[in-house]
């Protein structure tokens, strides 16, 4: 099956849709994870700065207050590559996981499994995209983190320019991607739970207008991904959010090890501190990414992702 994206067509599941897929996973993750800066930078130092930053008001206030407006902003470099190289690999292998596994199998058994596939597609995909991410995210909480006591201004490095060298010359490769492990276990089961739950919270909208995906036109479809990504966010942000925290005191802190960062930090504050400025960030930016995801591929020519249970007869 060709669709049209200009004046060339794109033959689903061949190299250029799997390419298309990766090119809106940029925008989607790029764009969305860069716009919501100011809530991340909170975030992490309610995190790793938490006798200073006691709730996301008023972090916002007291950055903006002392160090002004445009240190909410700290870190948009690392955010932007990082997550733009995160989004390609996260977007394009999930799709080209979900069509391989799937193809492993009967049509019938892929359709009955199709979970399963929803969620080890997604697995391997993760575990890619985050060996590109972990020295980005390395850059951007050391320098998000690394603050004045008084001015609150970072004092670590001022952009990804500065801030990724710095460490490499520091404490080598080491330094940058002693974080992929953490960011593993953060990842993993937060884009499972993202790809999958929303896979099925748009099946289950779907349902629940009592029609199929064919019988809404592609405005009405943008609408339910964008719900269908805002549910699945929520559910992303409560399970990664733990391994979130640890990432974040590690990346902080020089030559800390995971274990030492599980041994120092309450239990409570691995759990629940900044939870509610991260189901806000991630429930926010999950639906924005669906959306901004399957607006491309809408442009493209190409249909947008999940929808009504497709026929067991079908490939899935």
């Amino acid at each position: 099956m060709e669709l049209l994206l200009g004046t060339k067509k794109i033959e689903l599941y061949s190299w250029d849709y799997f390419k298309a897929c990766s090119i809106g996973g940029i925008l989607s993750c790029g764009l969305t994870h860069t716009f919501v800066t100011p809530l991340d930078v909170v975030k992490c130092n309610m995190q790793a700065n938490p006798k200073e930053f006691k709730g996301l008001g008023s972090g916002l206030k007291l950055i903006a207050s002392r160090a002004g407006p445009t240190a909410l902003f700290v870190g948009w470099g690392p955010t932007l590559a990082g997550y733009s190289v995160q989004g390609m690999f996260k977007f394009g292998f999930y799709e080209y996981f979900k069509y391989k596994y799937a193809h492993q199998f009967s049509e019938e058994t892929a359709y009955k499994y199709r979970d399963l596939i929803y969620l080890s597609a997604s697995a391997s995909a993760e575990f890619i995209a985050d060996i590109g991410l972990s020295a980005f995210e390395a850059t951007k909480v050391r320098i998000q983190t690394t603050l004045d006591p008084v001015t609150l201004k970072p004092t670590f490095a001022k952009g990804l320019m500065t801030g990724l060298p710095k460490i490499y010359s520091q404490e080598g490769m080491g330094g940058l991607f002693k974080g992929v492990g953490p960011l593993w276990m953060r990842q993993i089961p937060y884009t499972m739970m993202k790809f999958f739950g929303f896979e099925r919270a748009v099946e289950m909208i779907y349902r629940q207008m009592g029609g199929k995906k064919s019988d809404y036109n592609k405005f009405q479809q943008l609408g339910v991904s964008f719900a269908g990504g805002y549910l699945a966010g929520i559910f992303c942000a409560a399970v990664s959010h733990p391994a979130d925290t640890v990432v974040s005191v590690l990346n902080k802190n020089k030559g800390m090890t995971v274990s030492q960062v599980l041994k120092n930090t309450p239990t409570s504050t691995l759990l629940t501190k900044g939870l509610g400025t991260r189901i806000l960030m991630i429930g926010t930016l999950t639906g924005l990414q669906w959306l901004i995801y399957d607006s491309f591929k809408t442009a493209a020519g190409l249909p947008t992702t999940g929808g009504a249970a497709p026929s067991p007869s079908k490939k899935h």
